[in-house]
């Protein structure tokens, strides 16, 4: 996996850090590592510079002032990325919903199957998500399902932040133009690929929901999404 970093965004996560950092680290030896965090007031960004003494040249971290959303820290990611030569650059939460082992797998799907953003996906092969209440995993499968529709997209989980990205994909996509922060950040950054007609493909995954620290998802953030969505479809339309 040379040539590849992972980023991942944090906000109080002192609980999982560590062993996210370590299970990545476990999947290749050429793998890095970029932590955003943002000024976490349990100190996940002092944990992650006293790892970088044992990790030397693969483990990174960018300390922003304030919690400002996670569309903009993966924004900062990809700039970060961009400014180096990775050809492979990945999103990952830090709790473990996403699991290190599947890394390879997205890994594959762009180096050898010709994808140029490939998906990890929860609803690709009926819903593989352990640990939600039945609540949670309707209201996700359907918020998919809506966002298929209203954008056109061939995609079944719209809303996964577990990806990787080809650097010609992020160096195609004006960036600085991305408007969400929320998850429907994820959903904007697909439709982004998908209407510059990069290749998309999704990659079964199970996704098993965080056993330590908190969520960060809120109804704010949801109907960031909902709303959002067709606001960015509206857009699209009369660029043509």
């Amino acid at each position: 996996m040379q040539d590849t970093v992972v980023i991942i965004p944090t906000y109080n996560e002192i609980e999982n850090i560590e062993a996210i950092i370590r299970a990545v680290f476990s999947q290749s030896d050429h793998i890095h590592v970029l932590v955003v965090d943002d000024n976490s007031p349990d100190l996940t960004g002092l944990k992650v510079k006293e790892l970088q003494e044992e990790f030397p040249n693969r483990l990174f971290i960018e300390i922003r002032k304030e919690k400002a959303g996670l569309g903009t820290a993966y924004i900062h990611g990809f700039y970060w990325s961009l400014e180096k030569s990775y050809q492979y650059i990945f999103e990952m939460d830090a709790d473990f919903s996403h699991n290190p082992k599947d890394l390879i797998k997205l890994y594959n799907a762009c180096k050898n199957d010709g994808a140029d953003l490939a998906i990890g996906s929860r609803y690709v092969k009926g819903v593989n998500v352990v640990n939600w209440p039945m609540a949670r995993v309707l209201m996700s499968y359907l918020a998919s399902k809506y966002v298929r529709i209203i954008t056109g997209m061939r995609i079944h989980d719209t809303t996964a932040g577990f990806v990787c990205y080809k650097r010609q994909v992020l160096e195609t996509i004006d960036l600085s133009k991305i408007k969400f922060i929320g998850y429907a950040f994820q959903i904007e950054m697909k439709f982004k690929t998908y209407l510059k007609q990069f290749k998309i493909v999704e990659v079964p995954v199970i996704f098993t929901d965080r056993t330590k620290g908190e969520s960060k998802l809120s109804s704010g953030i949801i109907s960031e999404a909902v709303f959002g969505v067709i606001s960015m479809k509206l857009k699209s339309l009369f660029k043509k």
